[in-house]
């Protein structure tokens, strides 16, 4: 299981937006999600999910606007689930944790760790990795979110040359700079590697 918690940034200095995340996470990840996105500590959001990939797209979502510090933990929760994900405890929780508050002191606000000692080494080549991509999209311009948000949409560089007014060979050049494509063939690998992680958690748990 993969619980995501992450605390705003800078919370006393700006505008909470506790309730806006959590709104729009429950509303694009709802199905892979075992409990509701809820707030926790005052500043902080918080999801749970069985899904590697969501929780990938959780980590992403999130990270876009840096405004999170981003802990993810990998591990057994205790059953029976409770109604809301604050009431909810086990090793994904206190890993989440240690994610977090190892997060708010990294460069890319983001960390991974496990419940299981025995998978240790594996939450941090994961986490490593992770970086990588969040790096890419940190450096990715305006016109790169655009063209992002054209291709997620379901467009082909066809289509969105044409929604952009710009020629096929300038969306392809800017696809490259954005690190469009390698951020898509990252994304399932990292999924892969990340429900690896959750069932070494688990049994690392004895669950």
């Amino acid at each position: 299981m993969f619980v995501i918690t992450a605390d705003q940034v800078d919370s006393r200095h700006r505008t909470d937006i506790v309730d806006e995340t959590q709104h729009e996470l429950q509303g694009e990840f709802a199905e892979h999600l075992v409990l509701a996105v809820d707030r926790n500590a005052g500043d902080e959001v918080q999801a749970l999910t069985a899904d590697a990939g969501a929780a990938l797209g959780i980590v992403l979502a999130l990270d876009r606007g840096s405004a999170w510090s981003i802990g993810v933990g990998c591990g057994a929760i205790r059953e029976p689930l409770p109604s809301s994900v604050r009431a909810a405890t086990g090793q994904a929780f206190f890993a989440a944790r240690e994610a977090v508050d190892a997060a708010k002191k990294r460069a890319t606000r983001f960390a991974v760790r496990s419940g299981a000692d025995a998978a240790a080494g594996q939450a941090s080549d994961i986490e490593a990795m992770i970086d990588l991509l969040l790096t890419v999209r940190s450096r990715r311009s305006t016109a790169g979110w655009e063209l992002y948000d054209l291709l997620a949409d379901g467009m082909t560089q066809r289509d969105a040359a044409a929604r952009l007014g710009i020629s096929e060979p300038a969306v392809s050049s800017r696809a490259r700079a954005a690190g469009i494509h390698p951020e898509a063939a990252a994304v399932p690998a990292l999924t892969r590697l990340l429900q690896d992680l959750d069932h070494r958690s688990a049994e690392g748990d004895g669950a």
